[in-house]
C-alpha cells in the first residue's frame, strides 16, 4: 500500500507579502539598534580644519614620544565630591611635584560646556581639582608645566 499523497502547498501573493513584510521589518530594527548604539556612544571629533590638523599630525606623534621617554605613569581619581585627582611619578616612581597643572573637563557627546579646572598640589605629585564635575562620563584633557616643559594628558573619568 502507498502512502497517500500531501497536498500540495500552493505559493501565494500572501506568502510573498509575509516574506517582504519580515525582510523589512528586520532591516528596520537593525538600522534602528544600529543608530541607538551611534547615538549613544562616541560623539566623533571635530576639528576646524582637517587639513592644518593633518600638517601637524607628525609634529603631535613626536611630542607624545618625547613625552613616553620621561616615564611618568599618572594615575586620575575622582573622590566622592567628584573632584579630579591626578597623581604623578616619574619612571623611578618618584612624584613628579612642583608642576602647574590645568585642565579641561569636556563632556564627550558634547551635551554639557566645557569645564576649567585648576589643581593645587596637596602632596609631592600629587594635585586635586579647584571644582567638581557634575555627574557622567568626562573626558579630561590635563596641561602640566613643570621646569619649563608643557605635557599633555588625556583621561576619561565617570
Amino acid at each position: 500500500m502507498t502512502p497517500a499523497p500531501s497536498p500540495i502547498r500552493r505559493f501565494t501573493g500572501w506568502h510573498m507579502t509575509a516574506i517582504l513584510a519580515a525582510f523589512f521589518a528586520v532591516v528596520i530594527a537593525v538600522n534602528m539598534l544600529m543608530a541607538t548604539v551611534a547615538v549613544r556612544s562616541f560623539g566623533g571629533t571635530v576639528v576646524e580644519n582637517s587639513y592644518v590638523a593633518s600638517q601637524k599630525f607628525n609634529g603631535w606623534l613626536a611630542q607624545a614620544r618625547a613625552q613616553k621617554r620621561l616615564g611618568w605613569r599618572d594615575r586620575v581619581t575622582l573622590d566622592t565630591a567628584r573632584h579630579v585627582g591626578l597623581a604623578l611619578t616619574d619612571a623611578r616612581r618618584a612624584p613628579v611635584a612642583g608642576g602647574q597643572v590645568t585642565a579641561v573637563a569636556q563632556h564627550p557627546l558634547g551635551r554639557a560646556p566645557d569645564l576649567s579646572l585648576v589643581f593645587r598640589e596637596t602632596a609631592p605629585g600629587v594635585y586635586a581639582s579647584d571644582r567638581a564635575l557634575p555627574k557622567g562620563r568626562w573626558q579630561v584633557r590635563f596641561d602640566l608645566r613643570l621646569a619649563g616643559r608643557d605635557e599633555h594628558l588625556l583621561r576619561e573619568v565617570d
